[in-house]
Formats: structure tokens, sequence, C-alpha cells
């Protein structure tokens, strides 16, 4: 469960407190546009939260419901689905993978914004409400309402299709490396 969450926060790259404590009444996987709203009462900023879910986070939530079933917490600890995910849990995985140091779980917002922008395929603003930052330009910020959600849900996906294509070729390597070693 820890390496499905690992995936889903990348894949979505939300706060770790709001995957942590995400319960399946906020899903809605079912429908042709899959969403993840997420209350104002859990968000840093105190606003309802819309998240874009591709098909790969899809899969992911498909595959926690078999072990968390339809209620509660959809990524509980692994030995009481009563609970919450311990808070270091994510952390602690990234550190047994190799990363202790050099990246934390919130760094992995920071990737996706990187990524994002750099790619020029997405407007800023669009990047923005993804992060579920707020508008620092106050008349912007009084005015405008704007969720961008059919544009969010093509940059999700596209981001999506990109770790999916990373995941790929760090497979490929390290089966070309296996290979080698085995001459």
């Amino acid at each position: 469960t820890t390496l499905l969450a690992m995936k889903f926060i990348i894949l979505t790259f939300v706060r770790t407190s709001e995957l942590r404590f995400a319960d399946w009444t906020e899903f809605d996987i079912d429908s042709s546009e899959p969403l993840w709203v997420i209350p104002a009462e859990r968000m840093k900023m105190r606003r309802t939260h819309h998240v874009p879910l591709s098909r790969q986070a899809v899969n992911i939530l498909k595959e926690m419901q078999e072990f968390s079933g339809p209620e509660g917490y959809v990524f509980p600890q692994f030995y009481n689905r009563k609970k919450a995910m311990s808070e270091n849990t994510l952390l602690y995985f990234s550190n047994r993978l190799g990363y202790a140091g050099r990246n934390t779980i919130h760094g992995f917002r920071s990737v996706a914004s990187t990524v994002l922008n750099e790619s020029r395929k997405w407007h800023p603003d669009v990047i923005e409400l993804q992060l579920s930052h707020q508008e620092s330009n106050k008349v912007r910020k009084a005015y405008n309402r704007a969720e961008h959600l059919d544009e969010r849900r093509k940059m999700m996906d596209w981001w999506s299709d990109y770790i999916e294509s990373l995941m790929v070729s760090t497979d490929a390597i390290a089966i070309d490396e296996k290979q080698r070693g085995n001459r």
C-alpha cells in the first residue's frame, strides 16, 4: 500500500496530508471524468480543491479499494485500516529507496511544477491551480474563480503518461544492466 500511495502522490502531486486523510467519499472514479474533491477543511488554503484523475491514478485507486474497502481512508495504516497512514510512512519509504537527504515527499510537487512549466504546454495559472497555490495578486484573487478543469485534466493525463514513460524507461535500463551483469 505504501508503494501505491507513493505512486499516487507523484501522479497527483497533492500534499502528504491531503493524501494521508483521503476518504473514499471524496472520489468519483467511475465517471468518464474521474475526480477527487478534497474538502476545504482538509486543505492548507481552506479552499475546496478539485483533482482531475488520470487513468493511472484511477487504476491505483481501484487497486487500493481491494485492500482498504469501499469506505474510510483510501490509504490507511497497514495493520489498522481505521487509522490514516502515518505522516512519516512515505518519507521513510523514500529514504529506503535511497533518497534520504536528497528529496522530500513535498519535493515531488516541485518536480511536477518544474517539468510542467518547462514543457511550455500548460499555462502557469493552470499549474498553480493544480498545486492548490493561492493567488498572490489580491485583485485577481478577488475576481477570478476559474477552475480550468478541462485543461487541468489534459495536463494531469499528460503528466501521468510522462511519469509512466519514465517508469518504463527505468525498467528497461534495469533489465539491460542485469543482462550486462550476467555476461
